[in-house]
């Protein structure tokens, strides 16, 4: 019995040091956003966060990244950002890469829910209460996503969880 149990144990262990995790110095996990990420229509800077990740699978050919804001819509939701063909040798986005300048070689955006290929940032309408901004990373079992920038954002988020071999999120905050 003492060995079933160290056998789990142990593929317990081994499975969560591949745990893929997102991080950003500019807010904690359930943190509020800074004014830095709200988008400039609501007095913010409009600039997507620094984000780092560890933890890729092995087989990852690439990253994917989004940022969805659930809250929004009456329940539709909101696409605020949506990267995909970041290399997979990539382990972070630098401040503002949203903005296109930042993206490592090869990254595309696509368009958005604010109708631009570009990060979005938090933009909630007055008295809505607090929106929960989830950025979410996948390391993709492909190199590239075949006419991704022509796709919409809910059939490149499907075609994306189709090829995951992991994700991580990150959950920022913010209210008006």
């Amino acid at each position: 019995m003492r060995i079933i149990v160290l056998a789990a144990i142990l593929v317990l262990a081994t499975g969560s040091a591949h745990a893929m995790q997102l991080s950003s110095p500019a807010f904690a996990n359930g943190g509020r956003l800074a004014l830095a990420q709200v988008n400039n229509r609501c007095g913010g800077s409009n600039q997507s966060p620094v984000l780092e990740w560890t933890g890729a699978p092995p087989g990852a050919h690439s990253y994917a990244l989004t940022l969805f804001d659930p809250d929004a819509g009456g329940g539709r939701g909101f696409w605020h950002w949506l990267v995909f063909g970041i290399p997979a040798s990539a382990t972070a986005l630098p401040e503002g890469a949203g903005g296109g300048t930042g993206l490592p070689q090869g990254a595309m955006q696509v368009v958005n829910d604010f109708g631009e290929a570009a990060y979005g940032g938090a933009c909630p309408p007055p008295g809505s209460g607090v929106h929960h901004y989830e950025f979410t990373l996948y390391a993709l079992d492909i190199a590239t996503v075949p006419s991704g920038e022509l796709m919409k954002s809910g059939d490149l988020v499907a075609y994306l969880k189709a090829h995951a071999l992991a994700a991580a999120q990150l959950v920022g905050i913010y209210s008006r």
